[in-house]
């Protein structure tokens, strides 16, 4: 069996636990029996390409989508664990805890950022590490809208990188977990994205590259360990953005829709130019619901 023969299956496993795993009679044995494949040989591929075991997705899955019941919810924390297939409070609160270094009732209490598991599609890193999905215009074509923003001084939380130039290389520097810690700060204005600082911003040491999501200026609150908080001026961001799409697998047409149009789009169209140097350009990366999109400063001229 080749490596795309490989992906293909644990995608389908990723496909059906995302689609399924709320259902209330959600078991991998009907997972199995659906991708036509043994238990033992579908857990090797998953291992082999996601370095876990389809039942440890599930459960870092389920504890992560409890996060949300216990913020937004008046469920009893009983309740969300029995939503969460542990039979006691116990039990979820132990694997809560293991899981996010806190425990449930502290966390509705006093939330946190912690390590949100994200269900990251293997297509969608095998695609890029074999280079098949440029966007070739005259066969793949997305809509993008471009739409300037005002933005106010705010703050970023950010993590750095020694080396790393893309969103792929940060993570095969740092692991993908920064995306799920940022994303679970409440305060959050948008979503985690990979930041290009300005070179007054970048230490010795690091690159321009880092990891960033944006507070509001007056958040105060503790930042995880290894990460650190800058403050960011006012001013206007010229928003690209792709249309949604279906198919994971199309996220590579998403991105490159965003950047091709970044390459092409003359801003002067809309009285902008350009503001290289003082505030820092996001990559918030592609998702089916939302479309991918960038963020990138510009003033009026």
């Amino acid at each position: 069996m080749n490596q795309d023969n490989k992906v293909e299956i644990v995608q389908a496993m990723q496909d059906y636990i995302k689609k399924n795993i709320a259902i209330s009679n959600f078991s991998l044995k009907a997972m199995y029996e659906h991708i036509g494949y043994s238990e033992r040989h579908a857990k090797r591929l998953f291992c082999e390409l996601l370095h876990m075991t389809p039942n440890e997705y599930v459960r870092r899955t389920m504890l992560t989508s409890s996060t949300k019941k216990l913020l937004e919810t008046e469920d009893s924390i009983v309740d969300i664990a029995l939503d969460t297939n542990y039979e006691t409070h116990e039990g979820y609160t132990r694997a809560f805890k293991k899981s996010f270094q806190i425990g449930p009732a502290e966390y509705r209490k006093s939330p946190r950022a912690i390590p949100l598991f994200v269900q990251y599609p293997v297509s969608s890193y095998h695609a890029y590490l074999n280079h098949k999905e440029r966007l070739e215009m005259d066969k793949n074509t997305m809509i993008c809208t471009v739409t300037p923003v005002e933005k106010p001084k705010r703050k970023l939380i950010i993590l750095r990188s020694a080396s790393a130039h893309d969103y792929w290389s940060f993570c095969e520097e740092n692991g993908c977990d920064w995306e799920g810690i940022l994303n679970s700060i409440p305060e959050k204005t948008d979503t985690a994205a990979i930041v290009e600082l300005p070179e007054f911003l970048v230490k010795e040491g690091t690159t321009s590259t880092a990891a960033g999501v944006e507070v509001p200026f007056s958040y105060n609150t503790a930042i995880p360990e290894k990460y650190e908080i800058i403050e960011i001026d006012s001013g206007i961001m010229l928003y690209f953005k792709s249309e949604p799409f279906e198919d994971e697998k199309d996220f590579g047409i998403a991105i490159d829709c965003v950047f091709k149009a970044y390459e092409t789009y003359n801003p002067t169209e809309l009285g902008y130019s350009y503001e290289n140097g003082a505030i820092p350009k996001f990559n918030y990366g592609a998702f089916p619901e939302t479309g991918a999109k960038l963020a990138i400063p510009v003033k009026k001229i």
